[in-house]
């Protein structure tokens, strides 16, 4: 593929030298917010005012006089901008040009060579079995899901693990809810029923001492599994739950590589925890606790009055634990922002006993998706179950797309619902909250996930239509660059930025804007009845259906044939 910035790096910082200037600040390109603005921009006057004691305009000048009197044959035009900023206009034949190398990439176009050799394990969704997989699950699934495939598509190998709490106290609460409750092991809604014994539980414990006491036992005896009756009625809810979650996982497209529980992790981390005391951990009151204080964050505990692991002690002993079953070079674990000062903490103790493994693990945060009553609470019993928003909204995909010929009108449908959540999640940055709108979800007028999709049918349509040969890619001289050429080009700036920077919302934010050029350029300049502009027509056009599909992929949402 055709690159440019670096050649207009190297032709600004050449000119900057012939300007005389003594200062070693580096150039950077943009992209500017329009393309009236040029196809690139450098702010490089702005920056380097102060250092030179000139006005950013007259910089931007001088620079400019420079740049002309040596051009580069790629660059048609340079102006200047307030408050000094250069902008690049890009020649009809460097987008013809661009087009072409597009077009020989083939299904490679876009692919990176970034991350090539690293190992990547990325940790996210971590639903805890005993409890519905809800709407925030669907949050983590969809961001880690679509960071994971941008990692791949940056040449790394990834591992997808999910890490799920399989002991503690919430189990605890859902196996003495299943026990007065009386969950019948047959009932076809067994996971709708744990969740309800999980609320029940939850609200004895808050409510009721006695309950606690017992409760409280119940988490004892789990641990050390000396409980016949208790034991059966625990693996049966646990195998119950993990079922549940691969149905989830296939209908969302994920498939994990790793599954990591915290039954295990407990025993790692307490055995870590005891080993360290007085090195890393203090005991206070019968606990063992980490003194954030000294470290600037605050104090949490890692083994409980009880002797017991708390959740910083099992996330402490599954770091070895990934590392063991996969050498990572990066480990990035995923969860919802309000346990972002909990890491911290946690990556604080990490580094004092593993420090190389504390030096790759990341941890990234996410907002939290919220409905128009506030938050959901699992505590309650008042979740919005994933399965039950999925079925929802294929239903109302499946009422929108009516009479239209599809072979299979539920799995279009339902991957119609899939890509409307996803495009919901991803199109905010990663730490936002979402308040997620049905309506506005499944439509498919432009900033949906049905939209994309809806792009990528029409231009697959056009592309079965078309009865001439597309091999020539010749662009007719008469024509102005249009954006949609403009915007094949900086794909591959596109998937590297949404690697780079984790940010899967810009690559959707490219994708949309792509859609939408599409459809302008559908609009304004006829593809199948273009005479001569035919062929470059329908070059540009299979280029887009290749972007929207990987875009797409890449991102984890799904595509159809017809819509």
């Amino acid at each position: 593929m055709i690159t440019i910035k670096q050649d207009l790096v190297d032709w600004v910082t050449e000119a900057i030298g012939r300007c005389g200037w003594e200062t070693s600040l580096p150039v950077t390109l943009e992209r500017p917010g329009s393309f009236e603005h040029g196809d690139y921009a450098t702010n490089w006057p702005l920056v380097a005012s102060r250092q030179l004691k000139k006005s950013p305009l007259d910089l931007a000048e001088d620079l400019v006089v420079k740049l002309r009197a040596k051009s580069l044959v790629a660059v048609i035009k340079v102006t200047v901008a307030a408050p000094g900023f250069v902008n690049f206009y890009l020649s009809p034949v460097f987008w013809e040009k661009s087009l072409i190398a597009a077009v020989a990439a083939g299904a490679d176009y876009g692919r990176a060579t970034s991350l090539a050799g690293q190992k990547i394990l990325i940790e996210y969704t971590d639903p805890n079995p005993f409890k519905e997989l809800h709407l925030g699950h669907l949050m983590s699934n969809t961001i880690g899901e679509a960071l994971a495939r941008l990692h791949e598509a940056a040449g790394g190998e990834v591992k997808r693990a999910c890490y799920q709490g399989d002991v503690g106290l919430h189990v605890a609460k859902a196996v003495w809810g299943m026990t007065k409750q009386g969950v019948k092991q047959t009932d076809a809604a067994a996971m709708r029923q744990l969740g309800l014994a999980y609320a029940a539980g939850a609200r004895a414990y808050d409510e009721d001492a006695a309950a606690r006491a017992e409760i409280e036992r119940l988490n004892r005896s789990i641990y050390d599994r000396s409980d016949a009756e208790v034991n059966k009625r625990y693996d049966w809810g646990r195998q119950v739950s993990l079922d549940y979650f691969e149905k989830i996982y296939s209908r969302l497209g994920t498939k994990f590589d790793f599954y990591f529980f915290e039954s295990v992790t407990a025993k790692l981390g307490q055995k870590l925890v005891e080993e360290n005391i007085d090195k890393v951990f203090e005991r206070s009151d019968g606990a063992v606790i980490f003194r954030g204080e000294t470290h600037g964050l605050h104090t949490r505990v890692f083994l409980n009055r009880d002797g017991l692991p708390t959740y910083e002690a099992k996330e402490l002993g599954l770091a070895p634990l990934k590392y063991e079953q996969y050498p990572y070079d990066q480990s990035l674990i995923l969860t919802a922002n309000e346990v972002s000062e909990y890491f911290k903490v946690l990556l604080a103790a990490l580094k004092l006993i593993f420090p190389d493994l504390a030096a790759k693990t990341k941890h990234i945060s996410h907002g939290l998706l919220r409905l128009t009553t506030g938050k959901m609470s699992s505590r309650t019993g008042q979740v919005l179950a994933a399965e039950a928003v999925l079925d929802e909204l294929t239903e109302r995909a499946r009422a929108k797309i009516g009479v239209r010929t599809v072979s299979d009108p539920f799995i279009v449908a339902d991957r119609i619902a899939v890509a409307a959540i996803k495009y919901s999640i991803l199109k905010q940055s990663p730490g936002r909250d979402i308040i997620f709108d049905p309506s506005q979800a499944l439509s498919f007028e432009g900033d949906s996930g049905p939209y994309l999709q809806y792009t990528l049918v029409r231009a697959r349509s056009v592309l079965t239509k078309a009865m001439i040969s597309t091999t020539d890619v010749k662009r007719p001289a008469d024509e102005l660059p249009s954006r949609l050429e403009r915007l094949v080009h900086v794909f591959p700036e596109a998937i590297d930025g949404a690697v780079i920077n984790l940010a899967p919302h810009s690559l959707l934010g490219y994708l949309t804007d792509m859609a939408g050029a599409f459809n302008a350029y559908y609009a304004e300049r006829p593809i199948l009845a273009a005479g001569v502009s035919a062929a470059y027509r329908l070059q540009l056009t299979a280029v887009t259906a290749h972007i929207l599909e990987s875009g797409l992929t890449w991102l984890g949402l799904p595509t159809v044939d017809r819509m």
